[in-house]
């Protein structure tokens, strides 16, 4: 059987908001994500606010689309009697050596992690960052270096200062474009010599779907919501233009969520939906590693009356300083149709996508598309001709823990072994140019779409619930050895 190449960089994603905890330690500041309270996959999650001046409290749910109204004066902020996943999460901030270990047993050559924005501007806006939020992920990256661990790191991941969206309105505001890069260059001269990979935002596309995750955003609009992605490709662009002026080793990436569209029958009205569908998620690849405004979107900004606000040369910066690489999540893929559909059930991540029959749901109604990343793969390089990375890919469940510490977890092993074969065929038939596999989670963390713990995606079991409780206890699942096993075989040995 074939074989990755020895350099392919086999790991694990995570991000500070699900995974880190220690959130309000070190001198880290309140980020967006700490306002927002446990849910489920029945019941959303919640942006928790208070008036300063009144004194009244509430939550605004948090759903997919722009449509989150707070009330006049309300200001996000942390409630008692409220519980907040982001604050423990699974505690990486006190695990990390022994997570890092866990890493090192498994063989894996490269860890995705995001660095928490407000633990090195507290504020977003401060003057000069916090040296013990610095020091704390030097302490992470010279252990990763102990293993032989290369660091991919995600420089915002649903983590905007909570201050920047109180006092700015978060990126509805271009003045975050000048604080963003000013983080960014002040990690990259940190750890220069210590990483060499970031990405700046994670699933920028997200701004679409839900802008309080993607942007701090609390009211958006369609014209808010165009300039808020505007000014994040501008600010991705200066990230790599000085980059690239730092050190010729940093290489800047873009991160897409991404799944195939599918249309559900060859009716073409059902063909037209899938293209339209996908140019939502294109659109933001097209302009950050693509390099341009692709036709289609700006004859909808023309339709719906939208107004971009680009200055004098940005055009020009997003051409000449795009992405180096493109890296993307895919779960799964997605179906469409323009027909009624009876007992459609849910379509992964695509308002109104339907399932595919030919695919098996998991309990959150996810479906495991066993060529999906084969797919995915050609259709990008088809159409940016740059190296991809798969930074996400995974499946949540509802995990048991045996009496004597074990977890059987043969649907994830199952789930490994159909992708990583759709990724081989696309490197070794296809000659598609993969940099590397970061499968979601590998430590169990925080569910970023329900807050929930029971949808677990690790190779590590942690003892911890839906409530928040339990010891942090590490335990190795089954798949810890399984994903142990194809890396020593470079994916050859799937069985």
């Amino acid at each position: 059987m074939a074989k990755f190449p020895k350099d392919f960089l086999w790991g694990l994603a995570t991000a500070a908001n699900q995974y880190e905890g220690g959130w309000n330690e070190g001198g880290k500041g309140p980020n967006t994500s700490d306002v927002l309270t446990n849910g489920s996959h029945t019941v959303p999650r919640r942006v928790t606010w208070k008036n300063p001046e009144t004194g009244e409290t509430g939550s605004v749910t948090m759903t997919f689309g722009p449509m989150m109204k707070f009330l006049k004066g309300a200001v996000p902020t942390v409630l008692e009697n409220e519980y907040y996943p982001s604050h423990i999460a699974t505690d990486f901030y006190h695990h990390y050596k022994e997570d890092i270990a866990l890493m090192g047993e498994m063989g894996l050559r490269t860890f995705r992690l995001s660095m928490n924005w407000a633990r090195i501007f507290p504020n977003g806006d401060d003057a000069e960052p916090n040296e013990e939020g610095l020091k704390f992920y030097d302490n992470v990256f010279d252990e990763c270096k102990k293993y032989g661990i290369e660091p991919l790191v995600t420089l915002s991941h649903y983590e905007t200062p909570l201050n920047l969206t109180i006092k700015y309105g978060g990126w509805k505001d271009r003045r975050l474009i000048d604080f963003f890069v000013k983080y960014a260059e002040t990690v990259m001269k940190r750890y220069l010599g210590k990483v060499k990979y970031y990405l700046t935002f994670n699933e920028i596309n997200v701004m679409d779907m839900m802008p309080w995750m993607g942007g701090g955003i609390m009211d958006a609009s369609p014209n808010v919501l165009a300039n808020a992605a505007h000014y994040q490709f501008v600010a991705s662009a200066k990230v790599v233009k000085l980059a690239h002026e730092l050190s010729p080793e940093l290489r800047i990436g873009q991160m897409l969520a991404y799944g195939p569209i599918y249309a559900y029958t060859c009716d073409p009205e059902d063909q037209l939906k899938a293209l339209t569908t996908m140019h939502g998620s294109l659109f933001y690849s097209d302009v950050q590693t693509g390099g341009y405004y692709p036709p289609y979107r700006l004859k909808q900004y023309e339709r719906d009356g939208i107004v971009l606000d680009c200055q004098e040369g940005e055009m020009e910066l997003l051409r000449d300083y795009s992405a180096d690489f493109l890296s993307f999540s895919c779960y799964g893929s997605n179906t469409m149709t323009t027909h009624e559909i009876k007992d459609g059930g849910a379509g992964n991540m695509f308002a109104g996508a339907v399932k595919n029959p030919y695919l098996e749901t998991n309990a959150w109604g996810w479906a495991t598309d066993p060529q999906v990343l084969r797919i995915a793969l050609n259709q990008l390089y088809d159409r940016y001709r740059k190296p991809l990375w798969i930074v996400e890919n995974g499946i949540g469940w509802n995990d048991v823990k045996e009496e004597d510490g074990s977890v059987h977890d043969d649907y994830r092993i199952d789930y490994l072994r159909k992708n990583i074969s759709s990724m081989r065929d696309a490197v070794v038939l296809d000659g598609i140019p993969l940099m590397g596999y970061t499968m979601w989670g590998g430590i169990d963390l925080v569910s970023a779409g329900t807050g929930e713990m029971r949808k677990r995606y690790g190779f590590v079991y942690v003892d911890r619930d839906d409530e928040g409780k339990g010891t942090l206890a590490r335990s190795r699942k089954d798949s810890f050895y399984y994903y142990k096993k194809v890396i020593a075989s470079d994916g050859e040995d799937l069985d």
